[in-house]
């Protein structure tokens, strides 16, 4: 069976060199028994993949289960995965098979094998090793003939470095290292997997076909993909489920893509020194930001002051003062109001007046004004600004303020935030 006929018979769709360099490996590794590691980033097809290596080996008859291992409590895993004897903890009502014990003689999928406690890696190591387990809360060795493909989105080296993960099991899971490319470096498939995508999404909910841009394709492939080809799928059914025009130019696709995810929290968090808290931090940067604005907005004053070159001082006018609006819009005040934009004038030229003419406009700026310090005020004002900004969607705003989820379901339930 050659790589063609794999991508018929799994439904995978590309010829990146990358994804068939990743198929050649598969095909060959498939009819041994050794363990394959399968690297990759979430939602690029891992699983897909460990499908292909059971199907094309000479355990296919036999039973393949996939198991999540991220997804496993900690206090459960050894017991999911070897069994356990009955009263052996709390709640063992009776003996239970585990999936070691179940799948002898197929396949078991390890996804997010990073994610096992150090005592189940040991546990793993032997299975791996000898064959032998022991379920929890039994002393009775068990024997057992499986094969481990195991998968993980996280930098391994790295893992075993900092203590996380075993360094013997992470070269016995490695015999043969599998890594499944990004979407975005197959950027050549990108275009294919939408299509398809969205043809399928359109035979399913009985609406017509999809068609994008020249300038829409070539948005879609240049995004980054970060949730690879599961978020590619994703936007591919809203779209065809949304989208009244069937015709997709790339301001309508851009919609549907994540904003550029930008802050300031990260950078200045990374130059400051560890032991300020996150209230110190948010102050500070709260503070940097007002003072950039008045500053941004007292330079755009002095180069309109330097240089009228419109024909008409009626446009002009009214250019400069819709300038100076948005300008204001865009700041970010302690008070979390935004302040009044400045009036501008533009003169015709007169007699005591030998140039083009001149501006005059009422800056409200020189006045000082005392302004709240209120923290709380700055805070509930920055949260919802970034909740707006993601439409609601608090994982994305957490991240664009440079705190976690749960930090800011508090900030939220504290603050009183609707």
């Amino acid at each position: 069976m050659d790589n063609q006929d794999i991508k018929n018979r799994f439904g995978i769709i590309g010829n990146s060199p990358l994804l068939n360099r990743a198929l050649d490996i598969a095909r060959q590794v498939a009819p041994t028994d050794i363990s394959v590691l399968i690297q990759g980033e979430s939602g690029s097809g891992k699983e897909v993949f460990s499908h292909i290596i059971h199907q094309l080996s000479v355990r296919k008859h036999g039973s393949f289960i996939a198991v999540n291992c991220g997804a496993i409590p900690e206090g459960t895993i050894d017991s999911e995965l070897f069994g356990h004897e009955k009263g052996s903890f709390t709640g063992a009502h009776e003996a239970r098979k585990g999936y070691f014990e179940v799948v002898d003689g197929g396949t078991i999928f390890l996804d997010e094998v990073g994610e096992l406690p150090l005592s189940t890696q040991a546990r793993l190591l032997r299975v791996l090793e000898s064959g032998e387990y022991i379920r929890v809360g039994s002393s009775e060795v068990k024997k057992t003939d499986v094969r481990v493909v195991a998968a993980t989105n996280v930098d391994m080296y790295q893992a075993v470095s900092d203590g996380k993960f075993r360094e013997d099991l992470y070269y016995r899971l490695n015999t043969v290292p599998l890594k499944i490319p990004a979407l975005r470096e197959r950027k050549e498939d990108i275009h294919l997997l939408f299509r398809k995508f969205v043809a399928d999404f359109s035979d399913k909910y009985r609406s017509p076909s999809i068609q994008l841009t020249e300038d829409a394709q070539e948005l879609l492939i240049q995004f980054d993909w970060p949730g690879n080809v599961r978020q590619l799928k994703n936007i591919a059914e809203q779209i065809a489920v949304l989208e009244k025009e069937r015709v997709i130019d790339a301001q309508t696709l851009n919609r549907y893509l994540p904003q550029e995810r930008r802050s300031l929290l990260p950078a200045l968090i990374r130059e400051q020194n560890k032991d300020l808290s996150e209230r110190d931090i948010l102050y500070k940067v709260l503070f940097d930001m007002k003072r950039e604005m008045s500053d941004l907005k007292k330079l755009v004053v002095e180069l309109i002051q330097k240089g009228v070159n419109s024909n008409t001082f009626e446009d002009n006018t009214s250019y400069i003062n819709q300038l100076y609006q948005d300008v204001a819009e865009t700041g970010v005040f302690p008070s979390g109001e935004k302040e009044d934009a400045p009036r501008i004038t533009i003169h015709r030229p007169s007699s005591d007046h030998q140039d083009k003419g001149y501006l005059s406009y009422e800056d409200q700026e020189a006045e000082e004004v005392e302004e709240s310090l209120s923290l709380v005020e700055r805070e509930s004002e920055l949260i919802k600004k970034a909740l707006k900004k993601h439409n609601g969607k608090r994982k994305a705003a957490a991240q664009e303020l440079g705190i976690s989820e749960r930090t800011l379901y508090r900030k939220i339930k504290d603050l009183d935030l609707k």
